[in-house]
């Protein structure tokens, strides 16, 4: 049963607080809040905390922290609130408890008083027998008697929902018609031995009560569907539920060596994106590639602009693998595309402790101003910046070794002299006047610019690459550039 016509779409992103969030769990969330702002929707954001020895209140906030972070709003949820509170599950037990009494006082479910090894022995068996391995249905139709005895062993039953015996069928909104046999899908636990409501019962029932209308969440949770479906159906019977939702099943994230991304796999982690200075919006960009594409040409958009585009028939279900250097690079297209002065402010975590090695002091803000510009062409992601400028703020450059072998070559020498003749010489206030000088520097040793600058690059910066050099030299200033040319000179005397 999928949503009337014109229903307005309420969509859910439920994460459970263990944890650092993780890219796939952010993909996830992207796409319902795309969906549910394209199509002028609701979107619910619930925590789901009932297992008490994972969760905690830090990964709860740090999941809050990251919404936010991240830019999207929910219109129902923590800190906002709305008509079907409180949205974590673990304020919700006695709402559980009540439908499930419901659901076996209907003949929806039952107890089940096998234990664990009376479970494993008879899968082990039916594998031997080549049959499915699922749950049996021992406990299905017991007697009275039967009952009692467990009960004077003193068995602790869990909840069980009795599986109706039919084919259900659904249309997955990226995957299209699937089909599930009744051998392939058994009756299922919902309530522990201890009272304690599982996933399987609480999920459903919640977006039953918050009246979902579209079910977008991993593929890892395709196999569940169809006992969803059928526990929604057996809610709407008993007047808990008005309709089931519509599905669809997002692809995996792939990681190295095309296994699926894990939370244990450390390029997952949301919070390493942020400490590394991606943006949220480049990072989400990237994100959003992971199974569903604006065009087939353009990889580069605004958040806004995949709103305006997002349909969930669109992505594809084939599985997507997570390139962290396309990653980097989109997000360097994204660091470009902001306003200049907007670059510069999101950078200044970068410009202080505990990321930089200058004293705060050090730090001069004009100078700041005047590279900024420069540096904004050149980073993949913000937290480059720090040794990108370095050599602005420290007393003298950090050198590379490598970098100083490789461009302080026989000659060098004379070549920084006749530099710094030149430099000495030149017009301050113009980085094409010190290009001039260093270029005649060059010509009077038969080198051309490339070659030339190398050795002045590394012997003012430290390093072989970088910003601009010569807007580099006018922003550090004659004083200081001549300095470390002879500081430098000294070095290759030594």
């Amino acid at each position: 049963m999928a949503s009337a016509p014109g229903t307005p779409v309420r969509v859910r992103f439920c994460p459970s607080p263990t944890g650092n969030p993780h890219v796939g769990l952010v993909r996830t969330a992207l796409f319902n809040w795309a969906f549910a702002r394209h199509h002028g929707g609701t979107l619910v954001f619930r925590i789901e905390d009932t297992d008490a020895a994972r969760d905690s209140e830090e990964s709860y906030r740090q999941l809050l922290d990251s919404m936010r972070w991240l830019g999207f709003d929910w219109d129902e949820g923590p800190e906002v609130g709305g008509p079907h509170a409180p949205y974590r599950q673990s304020e919700r037990m006695d709402i559980y408890r009540d439908v499930a009494r419901k659901l076996l006082d209907g003949g929806y479910a039952y107890h089940c008083y096998c234990s664990q090894e009376e479970l494993d022995a008879r899968r082990e068996a039916a594998r031997a027998a080549g049959r499915p391995s699922g749950y049996d249905g021992h406990c299905r139709e017991l007697t009275a008697e039967q009952t009692e005895r467990f009960k004077a062993e003193g068995r602790e039953p869990i909840v069980r929902f009795r599986m109706p015996d039919e084919t259900i069928t659904f249309t997955d909104l990226v995957r299209g018609e699937l089909t599930f046999t009744p051998e392939n899908v058994p009756d299922y636990g919902i309530v522990r031995a201890n009272g304690a409501p599982l996933y399987t019962l609480v999920n459903p029932v919640d977006d039953a009560l918050m009246e979902i209308t579209h079910v977008l969440r991993g593929e890892d949770l395709l196999s569940s569907t169809p006992r969803q479906i059928a526990l929604y159906k057996a809610l709407i019977e008993l007047g808990v539920a008005k309709g089931i939702p519509e599905f669809g099943h997002l692809p995996y994230v792939m990681g190295e060596g095309n296994k699926k991304l894990s939370k244990r796999d450390p390029q997952s982690s949301l919070n390493l994106y942020r400490e590394r200075g991606f943006l949220p919006e480049g990072l989400l960009n990237y994100l959003s590639l992971l199974g569903w594409s604006l065009s087939a040409d353009r990889d580069v958009f605004t958040t806004e602009e995949m709103v305006a585009a997002f349909d969930v028939a669109d992505v594809n279900p084939n599985p997507a693998r997570f390139d962290l250097k396309k990653c980097e690079a989109i997000n360097g297209d994204h660091i470009r595309m902001l306003e200049v002065k907007d670059f510069a402010e999101r950078c200044r975590p970068w410009l202080k402790a505990p990321f930089a090695p200058w004293a705060p002091e050090a730090f001069d803000e004009a100078k700041w101003q005047a590279v900024a510009p420069h540096a904004q062409t050149r980073l993949k992601v913000l937290s480059e910046i720090t040794d990108n400028v370095d050599f602005l703020f420290l007393p003298e450059p950090v050198f590379d070794e490598a970098s100083w072998n490789k461009a302080m070559k026989e000659g060098s020498d004379a070549l920084l002299r006749t530099a710094r003749e030149k430099l000495e010489s030149a017009d301050w206030t113009s980085a094409e006047s010190l290009k001039e000088a260093v270029l005649a520097a060059g010509e009077a040793h038969g080198l051309k610019l490339g070659k030339a600058q190398a050795p002045v690059r590394v012997a003012v910066t430290g390093r072989t690459v970088g910003l601009p050099l010569f807007e580099s030299l006018e922003v550090l200033g004659r004083e200081k550039t001549l300095a470390r040319i002879d500081a430098a000179l000294a070095k290759l005397a030594a």
